[in-house]
């Protein structure tokens, strides 16, 4: 019996020495509150791939005050792929580049916080860079530190290189390093939406890809060698099913980098700034600010459509009704009013004949509700920027080939 009472008295022990490494809980978890509407800014990727360098940043970081596109809300300028060396030095550190960067990254970030905007960086959770630079697997604290210490504000995450790891942990490491060094950095989760981030990412990041990358097109699929693809953002915005419950303030679902400006004409590119404003897509500009036209610039300073999209419930934006190509789509805003686009996907112009008091619209995911035929809203058109009656009278209208019309339904 003494045996036996030893025996128990020694697991016992054994039991609980062992367990002590679970006692102590690591603050973990995303920075709260850093993206309570979708992020706005530039990223660099679309239009220059890994071609950057230090002049570029700077002349976007001018073009981005002097524009007036930081005084719509363009406050984040990211360095995507290729800002580092191809290897780490002799202590496991991240090199910027010195010829691309020659005066260092940390003075190019004092440079654009001097403009009043932010400044983000981008890399990967695999053990290389889409690109082929040094990833951070393995190096999570250590990079996090190295971003702190250069005081960046956003960080882009890719999910390139990475057989053998598991989505969820990879990025919930990388942000509990983020929290663990102290700065709080807005995290974007680009994991294209292969292990539905939608489903777990709320505690890990302010947001996160959906897709694969953008293509410049309105509703093409461009295939790259290698077995893989890029979308056109009509077939973005229709490539996840149910899924705009999990979206809102502080934890976005990111339609992917604005094609505005890069290859499309006005129309399909008016349109796809309209679609990423109803869906609350956090607005990151692509194309070359420096090379942008008055049309481009307009569209991506709208002030409307960027209330639209800045609209403080948060809620992304819904397909009501399809027919014969013309699609509305809605999205519910603060103070009981709703943004309402008629989209033209087909080639040739339609006619709209759309009789308000027949229509009942309810969003079932958020428990909000229209009822048209009881309810008269003012109606505002966005694009126009101007009041044009109520919704007493049905809305008559024609629309051109793969263009938009876009109302906003006030009390």
């Amino acid at each position: 019996m003494k045996r036996l009472l030893f025996t128990l008295l020694l697991s016992g022990f054994a039991i609980g020495a062992f367990s002590q490494g679970n006692v102590y809980k690591l603050e973990s978890g995303k920075y709260e509150g850093l993206a309570m509407t979708p992020p706005m800014g530039w990223n660099s990727w679309n239009t220059f791939e890994t071609n950057i360098d230090e002049k570029l940043v700077k002349e976007t970081a001018d073009i981005l005050v002097s524009s007036g596109m930081a005084a719509a809300g363009y406050n984040y300028i990211v360095l995507d792929d290729g800002w580092m060396t191809k290897e780490r030095d002799k202590d496991g550190n991240l090199v910027p580049d010195p010829v691309k960067f020659p005066n260092g990254m940390k003075a190019l970030i004092d440079y654009v916080h001097a403009k009043g905007l932010k400044f983000g960086l981008y890399n990967c959770a695999g053990t290389h860079t889409c690109a082929g630079y040094p990833g951070t697997r393995g190096f999570e604290y250590q990079d996090a530190r190295f971003y702190a210490n250069l005081n960046i504000d956003f960080l882009k995450y890719d999910w390139c290189n990475t057989e053998g790891i598991n989505a969820k942990e990879a990025y919930t490491t990388m942000s509990n390093a983020l929290k663990t060094a102290g700065k709080p950095i807005v995290f974007s989760l680009c994991e294209w939406g292969d292990n539905q981030p939608w489903e777990w990412g709320k505690p890990v990041g302010n947001l996160w890809r959906i897709s694969g990358d953008i293509y410049p097109c309105f509703d093409c699929e461009y295939k790259h060698e290698g077995n893989w693809s890029s979308w056109g953002f009509m077939k973005i915005l229709e490539m996840r099913k149910d899924i705009r419950k999990y979206s809102g303030p502080d934890h976005w679902n990111d339609f992917d980098m604005l094609e505005v400006g890069n290859d499309m004409n006005d129309t399909e590119d008016k349109s796809h700034f309209t679609m990423w404003s109803m869906m609350s897509s956090p607005l990151i500009a692509g194309n070359d600010l420096r090379k942008m036209t008055k049309e481009t610039l307009a569209i991506l300073t709208n002030k409307e459509l960027i209330a639209i999209n800045q609209d403080k419930l948060g809620i992304q934006g819904f397909k009501y009704s399809a027919e014969d190509g013309l699609e509305v789509w809605v999205k519910p805003l603060s103070d009981g009013n709703w943004a309402i686009t008629f989209l033209n996907r087909s080639e040739a112009t339609k006619k709209i004949n759309f009789d308000w008091k027949k229509h009942t619209i309810k969003d079932t995911d958020f428990n909000m509700e229209a009822n048209l035929a009881t309810t008269i809203y003012k109606i505002k058109d966005l694009w126009k920027n101007k009041m044009i009656g109520s919704t007493k009278k049905a809305f008559s209208a024609e629309i051109p080939s793969h263009d938009v019309i876009t109302l906003k339904l006030m009390k």
